[in-house]
């Protein structure tokens, strides 16, 4: 079933008000773009963008946001199509698959009858969980609120480390908020410990473990404890805990959990009344009380990676009063703080929508992790203090080395040297010789393919963000390139073939940068040489990239040739993966046939992509491998198809609708690709400082650029004449002089100054055509 549902932006109703609602650049973020994960609607099994509506801040460590299920393939535990909700809980994951993990300290406010269950997305009436009104539903910037069938208006907000959340209940002699421990997005937390402090103060912890599934269900290695401060404004005198006796020969992964068996135990967990203080492997809490109509109960917590006294500093820093607007307002004051790094003339709303939205998702990740007294959980697992950079986690590698991390380099670089001395210190931690590739809570996941932190440090260090030891950097670059690499063999067989040697390719290449960076000049031959190795996996016979086997005989052509998913590929086929030589786009272009070959191979493979840009055996936006491609018109001749499908992408992929991502939000690169488009501007190969010119969205843009990175205070773009149909560049000017050249080099851009594109309705085939 597809939900096209459109969201309108809520607007103030004073003329003022209204006034200065449109003037932020928060007002027009729509959290609900892209959230649910049907496969239905996504008609593959990846499911849409699933992200989450909740309430947030730049980078924070809290989120709160509905969660409708815990089972399945929905990492941000909500999906727009569900209609009931099992409660808020304060972390959350956004835009991946693999099950997912986070959605710790769910929170429910009931009514009547107390049930220790959530009970089902088929019999809801079963467990705590509730039907709500769909058109009650509000999501905004630091902000969201529903009104649920058993008449409690929920709404929360947040700080960094901290959030709260506001309760309206009806008349009740059984209200109550319950709080279950245990849950967990992709499984349950394995241990849990609550203590009841005072009469309106509780505390304790959640531990997650691999055994509880997680991330990866349990393969992504994932093991973290979430230790949490929480109060509440009505006083707790009718209380208790619940505990599930869950056998220790009991699974409790993913498939576990969310068995009918599991469940029913938890239905008959004891019910600990009065009782203060408890360790157990299913916990719950919960504080009752009699509330008037209208009445409000505000529970505010603080949350913490390292102890209970993180926690307690965390809450007691940032939300010091039960002024719940005051948290809010600050909240919304951070994103148009954050949000107003690129300020943008023209377009429509829905433009505006999408763009500022796209914006937000990208600042979602990589979150701090550090308390506000410096602390952080290390990697191997004592607490650590960081003083020279602000420690996060979440790195998606090998999804944002390609537009995500790129963008930051730009609107922000101070995160980047974060991000690099996070790994850095990681591997130090858990006395590793590598950089992990898709980190997550401190865990070594495994996760995906190739080397992309090399890729950001590569990018990086050519760009001037130099905040780390570089010497140390290589030293780990070329350790991971080493041990997941194609080597001296020059290939990578099997399964995965075509997608390891590529991409591993490039990632030497990076390397070789790294190693001419720290004057190691064996090291720089040695990668450069190895950077070629993509060279090795074309079979001229076919005229494309073809898988080997281990043995280095190519791997049995389908019958579908280069169209067939999984040939040798991460999730495309050789016709998407086969794209992938950022490194050397000249030397792939010459294999191909040269350039007006490639070009008209090209013009095909968007051609044939369905109308909706949804997951296709072409030009395939829904997946990462290929978000460079457009680009590669610019490389061989033709800027002005690169100007056409760049357009074409941003109107046709991305929607201000739940469903107005086309696949896996995946940490900030589906939205990263659009910022970067819809301002012109995006890289083929980080690691390169070439950054290509495109048709921008908007009329103007304006970046701000950080005094610490950048010599300029900001850099504009505009697009005279720029409509839906003047799409194409007909000719340029940098700082007022004519400028030819379809792309722009990153100083430039920190230098400050104004990029103006004379636009029209006809492809200019004269203009950037040289490189």
């Amino acid at each position: 079933m597809k939900f096209k549902i459109l969201l309108t932006l809520s607007v103030c109703l004073s003329g003022s008000a209204l006034q200065l609602k449109a003037q932020s650049p928060a007002s027009y973020v729509n959290p609900l773009i892209g959230a649910s994960t049907s496969t239905a609607a996504a008609g593959v099994y990846h499911g849409l963008g699933k992200t989450f509506p909740g309430a947030d801040v730049p980078f924070g460590m809290v989120q709160i946001s509905p969660n409708t299920i815990t089972g399945g393939d929905n990492a941000p535990g909500y999906s727009y199509e569900h209609k009931s909700i099992e409660g808020f809980a304060f972390t959350q994951m956004s835009g991946v698959g693999w099950f997912g993990d986070l959605g710790n300290f769910l929170v429910m406010p009931t009514t009547g009858k107390l049930y220790t269950s959530a009970g089902t997305l088929d019999h809801p009436q079963g467990g705590y969980r509730s039907g709500y009104i769909k058109a009650s539903e509000k999501a905004s910037a630091g902000y969201y609120s529903v009104k649920l069938d058993n008449q409690v208006k929920a709404e929360m907000t947040v700080a960094p480390h901290s959030g709260i959340l506001k309760f309206t209940f009806p008349q009740n002699k059984q209200s109550r908020i319950q709080i279950d421990l245990a849950r967990r997005v992709g499984g349950t937390s394995t241990l849990q410990y609550v203590k009841v402090i005072n009469n309106h103060t509780i505390e304790g912890w959640m531990k997650c473990t691999p055994d509880g599934g997680g991330w990866g269900n349990g393969d992504g290695h994932a093991d973290y404890t979430v230790y949490f401060h929480a109060e509440f404004s009505k006083p707790i005198t009718d209380y208790g805990i619940w505990s599930a006796d869950i056998p220790d020969d009991w699974g409790r992964k993913r498939e576990d959990v969310t068995s009918t068996k599991y469940q029913q135990r938890v239905a008959q967990a004891a019910v600990l009344k009065g009782v203060k203080e408890k360790q157990g492997q299913h916990l719950g809490f919960y504080t009752q009380f009699a509330t008037k109509a209208g009445e409000q109960v505000f529970m505010k917590a603080g949350l913490s990676f390292i102890d209970v006294d993180g926690a307690r500093k965390n809450l007691a820093k940032e939300i010091a009063s039960w002024s719940f607007d005051n948290v809010h307002q600050n909240a919304v004051a951070l994103w148009n703080e954050a949000l107003s790094k690129v300020k943008i003339d023209g377009g429509t709303n829905e433009e505006k929508a999408v763009f500022y939205t796209a914006m937000y998702h990208s600042m979602l990740d990589p979150r701090i992790i550090q308390d506000v007294d410096g602390r952080y959980p290390g990697g191997d697992g004592k607490p650590h203090t960081s003083q020279a950079f602000n420690k996060r986690t979440i790195f998606s590698g090998w999804d944002v080395f390609r537009s995500q991390m790129p963008l930051q380099t730009i609107i922000n670089p101070g995160l980047i040297n974060d991000e690099i001395n996070s790994l850095m210190s990681l591997a130090e931690e858990k006395n590793k010789d590598y950089f992990e590739r898709w980190e997550l809570l401190n865990a070594y996941t495994g996760c995906m393919l190739g080397n992309p932190a090399v890729s950001l440090i590569a990018d990086a260090y050519a760009k001037g963000i130099r905040g780390y030891d570089i010497n140390k950097a290589y030293r780990l670059a070329a350790k991971s390139v080493e041990k997941f690499g194609n080597g001296d063999k020059g290939f990578s067989g099997g399964g995965l073939s075509l997608s390891y040697t590529l991409e591993y390719a490039y990632f030497d290449w990076c390397a070789a940068q790294l190693a001419k960076a720290v004057n190691n000049d064996g090291g720089y031959q040695k990668y450069a040489a190895r950077a070629s190795a993509y060279k090795n996996v074309f079979d001229k016979d076919k005229g494309w990239f073809r898988p080997k086997n281990e043995d280095g005989s190519w791997a049995a052509w389908p019958d579908s040739g280069r169209l067939k998913q999984w040939y040798g590929c991460m999730e495309s086929n050789p016709y998407q993966q086969g794209w992938f030589v950022p490194h050397d786009v000249d030397g792939m272009v010459k294999l191909m046939g040269g350039n007006a070959k490639v070009t008209a191979d090209l013009e095909q493979f968007f051609e044939k992509a369905p109308q909706d840009m949804m997951w296709n055996d072409y030009y395939n936006h829904a997946n990462e491998p290929v978000h460079h491609v457009p680009y590669l018109f610019n490389r061989v001749g033709a800027p002005w198809l690169t100007q056409k499908w760049t357009r074409a992408i941003c109107s046709r992929a991305y929607h201000n609708s739940v469903e107005g991502l086309v696949g896996n939000e995946d940490v900030g690169q589906m939205s990263a690709w659009y910022i970067l488009s819809a301002i012109g501007l995006h890289p083929v190969c980080p690691g390169d400082t070439r950054q290509e010119i495109t048709s921008p969205v908007f009329d103007k843009v304006t970046i701000a650029l950080d005094k610490r990175y950048a010599s300029g205070t900001s850099f504009t773009i505009t697009a005279e004449n720029n409509s839906p149909t003047n799409i194409y560049i007909q000719s340029a000017q940098l700082n007022g002089k004519p400028y030819n050249k379809c792309f722009i080099d990153y100083k430039d851009i920190m230098a400050g100054g104004t990029l103006k594109l004379i636009m029209g309705a006809n492809p200019s085939k004269n203009w950037g055509v040289t490189n």
